[in-house]
């Protein structure tokens, strides 16, 4: 068995790689050739076993990339954005959950939990497909700035709203003094728990020049932020975004030696494009086993209540820092809406969805279908859409972490 498992290991970084070639050459979004791989390797006679679970998304796959993200976020540019991005992500959130949620109730009859539930999963844009997809585009560096801060935090903003309804699930009653509470701990936990781990280890990450000292340290500090967190009930993602700007800002210049960045940065690449290759293939294994067929009615509201939930997030919030040096222009706007691709963290959170709840199957099933819609057409509409904006261009120097 340990033989197949590395054989199809192996085959699978053929597949990954043959993928970033062929996308690359005819532009298509890596994301999207990825999970089309993926439904192709399940209706083959191969057999490869892709499992996905909340467990493998959340512990294995996103501490590398939400810490790769940020280890490249300079913080400067972070902090001027932090008021938009922050409402966009906590605000946004509510009020995107609440539009999917009370129209799934109201149109489709379903429960308030399981309508709730959905809203809040499907809520918050994904950090995994974001990124991912932003970097192959080469947006414009604010934009970018926005979008994936935005994703990131708003992760652990449905991550609290999720949870919250587990507790509900279970029995539990819901007061506004537990609600606020358990979003204070989840959002300043993870908080705490990133920046802890990244300070005591950098302190000794300072001790040496040894860049595969560096890299290792580096490595326990993304996995150990994100899992400290996820132990003590908080936010790894918040955990791993904090542990990632401080190495990316400070440790450059206080711990990381000179000859050791070039290698850490280096490493990281390479294990979020590992990462993020795995994780998009499992998608679109799965994505082939979907009845997407047998809720194709439900399919269709669902997603139409999702953009029209992101709409009334995104335009309003812009409107609201309009006389501010904050504003969006429209553009952006547009791509906030259009680009708040779904995936690893909706599905992450759908399978996580408790037995009792009378919608799970359901929620599963559409959180895919919503998934497969926001990489193929969203994701792959977004490149032009981003050429006729004129919002594509070169990487700004300034935007670099400072050394």
């Amino acid at each position: 068995m340990a033989e197949l498992q590395l054989i199809d290991f192996g085959m699978l970084l053929v597949v990954t790689s043959l993928v970033a070639i062929v996308s690359r050459r005819i532009g298509l979004p890596y994301t999207a050739g990825l999970v089309a791989a993926g439904i192709v390797l399940a209706l083959l006679p191969i057999g490869i076993d892709l499992p996905l679970s909340r467990e493998l998304i959340f512990n294995i796959f996103l501490p590398p990339l939400i810490f790769e993200a940020a280890l490249q976020m300079p913080w400067k540019r972070l902090r001027d954005q932090l008021p938009l991005t922050i409402t966009l992500a906590f605000l946004g959130v509510a009020i995107s959950a609440s539009v999917v949620g009370g129209g799934l109730h109201w149109l489709l009859g379903w429960s308030w939990l399981g309508a709730a539930f959905f809203g809040v999963l499907i809520a918050a844009t994904d950090p995994v497909s974001v990124i991912a997809a932003f970097k192959e585009m080469r947006a414009e560096p604010r934009l970018g700035m926005v979008v994936e801060s935005e994703s990131l935090l708003n992760d652990g903003v449905a991550a609290v709203g999720f949870s919250i309804l587990l507790g509900l699930a279970g029995g539990g009653a819901l007061t506004p003094v537990a609600a606020a509470g358990a979003l204070a701990w989840t959002v300043l936990g993870g908080i705490a728990s990133g920046g802890t781990v990244a300070f005591v280890l950098l302190k000794l990450a300072g001790r040496t020049e040894d860049h595969l000292v560096e890299i290792t340290l580096t490595t326990v500090i993304a996995w150990g932020s994100f899992l400290l967190a996820e132990h003590l009930g908080a936010s790894g993602v918040f955990a791993a975004l904090v542990a990632g700007v401080i190495v990316g800002n400070l440790g450059w210049r206080r711990a990381i030696s000179e000859n050791g960045r070039g290698h850490v940065l280096g490493f990281w690449e390479y294990a979020a494009f590992l990462a993020n290759s795995l994780l998009f293939l499992m998608i679109g294994s799965h994505e082939a086993h979907q009845p997407l067929a047998l809720v194709s009615g439900a399919l269709a509201v669902v997603i139409a209540l999702t953009l029209v939930g992101r709409a009334a997030a995104v335009y309003p919030i812009a409107l609201l820092f309009r006389p501010t040096r904050l504003r969006l222009p429209g553009p952006y706007q547009h791509v906030l809406l259009w680009g708040g691709l779904r995936g690893a963290v909706g599905l992450a959170l759908a399978l996580a969805v408790p037995d009792s709840v009378p919608e799970r199957g359901q929620i599963i099933v559409l959180a895919f279908g919503v998934v497969a819609f926001s990489i193929f057409l969203q994701g792959l509409t977004m490149p032009p859409l981003l050429r006729r904006w004129k919002l594509t261009g070169q990487d700004d120097p300034d935007d670099a972490p400072s050394a």
